[in-house]
């Protein structure tokens, strides 16, 4: 126990101090998950199988009340946010602008409409109907157990959504009980199986039960009360999705994809040695870990981790730099090479070079190509138009009363 408090303490830190880049919805799922899992061990002992400390009834049920508001809060979300996904058409758009497509996404998004109409559908059942299992009988949880993890993992086939669905797995298996996956486990002599149903023969009721047993529900009136806001919130017609209404994040309201975008735009960082202003200075495009670039390159597949600078690309693409002041720090940034902004590019054309004397972004309208076409057989798996400008050509002179007006360091050459 105290080994994952200190873990929970970490990352609750790490969250805060991240700022914008941890300004995701899944921080605050995993501090939850995180602060849910402090009590499920032993205060002392790392041992496998601790003795008496049998698995408490009141985390199991605030996990399968964790699964039940992701999902109802997504549902709702949906619902309640684009008409698309009241008319069945959402799926239509969904693979192709995702944050970051992975290969199957091409495939999948090529596929009739008709079963883009029942993928939707399907989103709905398990969105607004399958979480009430998990608030049923045995047998409905366990019906429920296995539709969210059946829904996560295509959701993991289907995108690099980063560890979202992992994470969203954890839960549910507490919608499982002993019983019901004992058939995963040898019940040889001294196998796990054997060993938790000699600890559960030998259970007492000693003392200490006693005092655990205060300890949760204590523990389960403080959730019951900290989720007040949270079903107040997915009962308002104003619903917020991805919101902490206490500071530590113990008991939060979810949702995703409540508006889905119809076309994919990407911004495109390019340096140039020349006058930017010349028709024919020659401009090298930079190249991000896994968001789309090099119409040739094929979509990367790198779930459960998460490029972090590449999702917040694609958020900078539905608006201008001016609401993105981090985008101008980051092209000052390429203008002197900086390692550690280089280190989260797949490509720097400047590489081993120096550094470059202007940098600019571009505005992109991407689609993947029609499989089966003169594009797709020539390698390409994304085509691509220009839109305009995003960001005009800077240099690191013209960014430096920028730069120091916003409070931060100057960058400078390395050697």
């Amino acid at each position: 126990m105290l080994i994952m408090v200190m873990l929970w303490v970490i990352y609750h830190s790490l969250a805060n101090v991240g700022q914008r880049w941890y300004s995701f919805g899944w921080e605050s799922q995993l501090l939850e998950s995180g602060f849910l899992a402090i009590f499920l061990c032993p205060l002392i002992t790392i041992q496998r199988l601790p003795q008496e400390t049998p698995t408490s009834g009141v985390v199991l049920w605030a996990y399968r009340w964790l699964v039940f508001r992701i999902m109802i809060g997504a549902g709702l979300i949906k619902i309640r946010g684009d008409q698309c996904w009241r008319d069945l058409t959402c799926m239509n758009y969904h693979y192709e602008t995702q944050p970051v497509p992975n290969p199957i996404s091409y495939y999948l998004h090529q596929t009739p409409e008709i079963v883009h109409k029942f993928e939707t559908l399907c989103n709905h059942f398990v969105e607004l109907i399958a979480p009430w299992f998990l608030l049923l009988s045995r047998r409905c949880r366990i019906t429920g157990g296995i539709i969210q993890i059946t829904f996560q993992v295509v959701l993991i086939i289907s995108g690099n959504l980063s560890f979202l669905n992992w994470l969203t797995i954890l839960p549910s298996i507490a919608c499982f009980d002993d019983r019901s996956i004992q058939w995963l486990f040898s019940s040889r002599i001294g196998s796990i199986r054997d060993q938790v149903s000699s600890l559960k023969a030998k259970a007492v009721r000693g003392k200490g039960y006693y005092i655990r047993r205060v300890f949760n529900l204590s523990l389960g009136a403080l959730l019951v009360y900290l989720s007040i806001p949270v079903v107040q919130n997915l009962m308002s017609s104003r619903q917020a999705m991805n919101t902490s209404f206490d500071s530590l994040r113990i008991v939060n309201t979810y949702g995703a994809f409540g508006s889905i975008t119809k076309e994919r735009t990407e911004v495109i960082f390019q340096g140039t040695y020349d006058n930017p202003s010349h028709s024919k200075a020659n401009w090298l495009d930079y190249e991000f870990k896994c968001k789309p670039g090099d119409t040739e390159r094929r979509p990367c597949l790198i779930s459960p981790y998460h490029y972090r600078l590449d999702w917040l690309m694609w958020f900078a693409a539905f608006q201008s730099y001016q609401y993105n002041n981090w985008l101008v720090h980051l092209a000052a940034k390429l203008l002197v090479n900086d390692p550690g902004v280089t280190s989260l590019l797949q490509k720097n054309p400047f590489f081993n070079k120096k550094p470059p004397r202007f940098i600019r972004a571009e505005h992109y309208l991407y689609k993947f190509t029609k499989i089966g076409s003169k594009l797709a057989k020539r390698g390409h798996w994304w085509k691509r138009k220009y839109m305009g400008s995003y960001l005009p050509a800077v240099s690191i002179e013209t960014l430096k009363d920028y730069i120091k007006g916003q409070g931060w360091p100057v960058p400078r050459l390395h050697p």
